[in-house]
């Protein structure tokens, strides 16, 4: 990457924007940097409390229940990737002339010389199965690596830990690129682009702006999706270095500066001498696990990245067969009289509970929880097809109900107003009851689970126990 000065914060005034899984390493990291931090929050609850008191140990000032005001003297306010751009702290700093980060911008402003470059994934869906899928290819390759960013490992932990890295498999979020204006990324994909957080970025085309915040500056390749123009879109609209490509997957043939698949293989077009003529085997289809179409298209985004980074084909079957997909990413939990029961729980909104309810023919789907100003007309007119029936949960099944008798009305419906802890035992019992041999009933609820449950990880179980009780 070539060696570069790392920013001095030392006696630099900085207002920290929130407390939590960023917030709290933020400030600790500037305070350790000679820092002058002070962190604003807008809860003020025992949980917050306990928080500050760690900080203030450590001589960092902290200022709960008034996360609106910008404290007198900031030059520099570094926010926790939710907060939403037009909160009024953020509205004082810009007109004050001061400068906004997220926690990922400053991790790449505290990169020491010559450190690791990142291949970057973003998307509105498959972001965090393909980031993992990218650093098991790399690390099949031989190379030192994680993946990190938005899936729990912190991108500022990576960049100032003690360990040393050839390459970073790095998943950013929407929320994070907005606040990450000079991250220049090795290469990088835009998975694929739906409406999803409009109620954080004001529109779709400021949600498909921040998207493509990660191809600025990509200096090998910037990886699109066929299949999504609006992807290539992105690409044409970023300004990159000079020789950077862009580098299309498709579930189809390949053409050349392509991945695809031809006869249940997955070939390379892009990273070949004459692209023209020539392909190069990958990996076979049944290496990618599971095999469902959406997640084939994670493979092929994490194998360009990877080639892109010059990683040898072998590694890239390697990483594939290597791969475990965390859990309720369609995950098969069992099979009961003959009717495979699958947790998708991780579908928490309608681009991703299509590409799940695509990978199956008959399809008994559990469906529903909070639509955050979704609508589900066009996710059920593609998938109409596909229902056996359908049991819908949460709080806004209603929509999802109107949309099936708009456009599913054969369908059978059962409507579950109960949220009770019992509630999803009793929608896998409705389930099985409309479900025969050779069926699979889906949890992929297209919505949020908060209503319900604490996350789509609880969902998931809640899921995975009640289909156990079953099968008993």
């Amino acid at each position: 990457m070539g060696s570069r000065e790392v920013i001095d914060l030392e006696g630099v005034r900085v207002t920290v924007a929130g407390l939590g899984v960023s917030g709290i390493p933020a400030a600790k990291v500037l305070h350790a940097r000679g820092a002058h931090v002070t962190v604003v929050n807008d809860g003020d609850d025992a949980r917050a409390r306990e928080q500050a008191a760690e900080l203030e140990a450590l001589g960092v000032t902290v200022r709960l229940g008034d996360g609106a005001t910008l404290p007198e003297g900031t030059e520099l306010v570094v926010t926790a990737p939710g907060w939403k751009p037009d909160k009024p702290l953020f509205t004082a700093a810009r007109a004050a002339g001061v400068e906004i980060w997220g926690d990922v911008e400053l991790a790449w402003r505290l990169r020491g010389p010559d450190a690791a470059p990142w291949l970057a994934i973003t998307g509105t869906n498959g972001k965090t199965t393909t980031t993992q899928m990218l650093a098991s290819i790399l690390k099949a390759a031989g190379l030192r690596t994680a993946a990190v960013g938005n899936i729990g490992v912190s991108v500022l932990d990576a960049v100032l830990g003690d360990e040393q890295y050839d390459v970073l498999a790095v998943e950013l979020s929407s929320y994070q690129l907005h606040w990450a204006p000079s991250v220049r990324a090795h290469s990088a994909a835009v998975l694929n682009l739906a409406p999803d957080h409009l109620d954080w970025h004001g529109s779709m085309e400021a949600y498909a702006a921040d998207k493509g915040r990660v191809y600025e500056g990509n200096r090998v390749a910037c990886v699109y999706n066929v299949a999504d123009k609006a992807t290539e879109d992105l690409v044409r609209a970023a300004d990159v270095e000079e020789g950077c490509r862009a580098i299309g997957f498709t579930l189809g043939t390949p053409g050349p500066s392509q991945l695809g698949v031809v006869e249940g293989i997955l070939v390379d077009r892009a990273f070949v001498e004459d692209r023209h003529k020539n392909a190069q085997e990958l990996a076979e289809v049944s290496d990618v696990n599971p095999p469902a179409p959406h997640n084939i298209a994670n493979a092929l985004a994490a194998a360009a990245l990877a080639r892109a980074f010059g990683v040898p084909p072998r590694a890239v079957r390697d990483g594939l067969r290597n791969f475990t997909p965390d859990a309720h990413r369609i995950a098969h939990v069992a099979d009961v009289d003959s009717v495979a029961w699958v947790d998708d729980s991780k579908a928490t909104n309608t681009h991703a509970a299509q590409a799940s309810l695509a990978a199956y023919e008959s399809i008994v789907w559990i469906a529903g929880g909070l639509a955050k100003g979704a609508t589900f007309d066009e996710l059920v007119a593609k998938s109409a097809k596909r229902l056996r029936g359908v049991v819908l949960i949460g709080q806004d099944r209603a929509l999802i109900r109107e949309a099936l008798a708009r456009h599913a009305p054969e369908v059978p419906v059962v409507d579950l107003a109960r949220t009770d802890t019992g509630a999803m035992l009793a929608a896998v019992r409705e389930a099985q009851a409309l479900a025969v041999a050779g069926d699979t009933v889906l949890l992929a609820p297209a919505c949020a689970s908060m209503d319900m449950f604490a996350n789509y990880n609880k969902r998931g179980e809640a899921f995975a126990e009640a289909v156990r009780e079953i099968g008993s």
